[in-house]
Formats: structure tokens, sequence, C-alpha cells
């Protein structure tokens, strides 16, 4: 499997998760919008772990650079 999130798209993913985070557990979001930003958010950071979004895949996008690609 090959690394298709740069630097960049890391650290925004996980700002974004963070702010999801925040939304959940500081019940600003609530109910069924409250689960599916947690989700969201989860599925942020484990991308963010692994270095590898198969949504970009899907796309033929990578935001990785050239020197970063393999594990």
């Amino acid at each position: 499997m090959k690394k298709n999130i740069g630097n960049a798209d890391r650290v925004i993913r996980i700002a974004v998760a963070i702010v999801f985070g925040l939304l959940y557990f500081t019940d600003i979001a609530t109910g069924t919008w409250a689960i599916v930003l947690l989700m969201f958010g989860s599925i942020f950071v484990l991308t963010v772990v692994v270095g590898f979004c198969p949504l970009y895949s899907l796309l033929g996008a990578n935001t990785c650079s050239r020197s970063n690609k393999d594990f």
C-alpha cells in the first residue's frame, strides 16, 4: 500500500477531526449529526495514521510528495 496523503493534508485532517470531536464532546452537535461527525473524525484520524486514503485511490488523487510514497 502506497501513501497518498501528504503532510499538509494530514494537518488539515487532524484539525478537522479535532473540531468534530469538540463539537461532539461539548454537545454543540447532538443526535444523528453528532454521530456522523464523530464517525468522519474517526475516519480522518485513521487515514492520517495509516497514510492512505481509499477514496483518493479511487479518484486517482495523491497529495503525498514523491519522496514519501512508499512505506
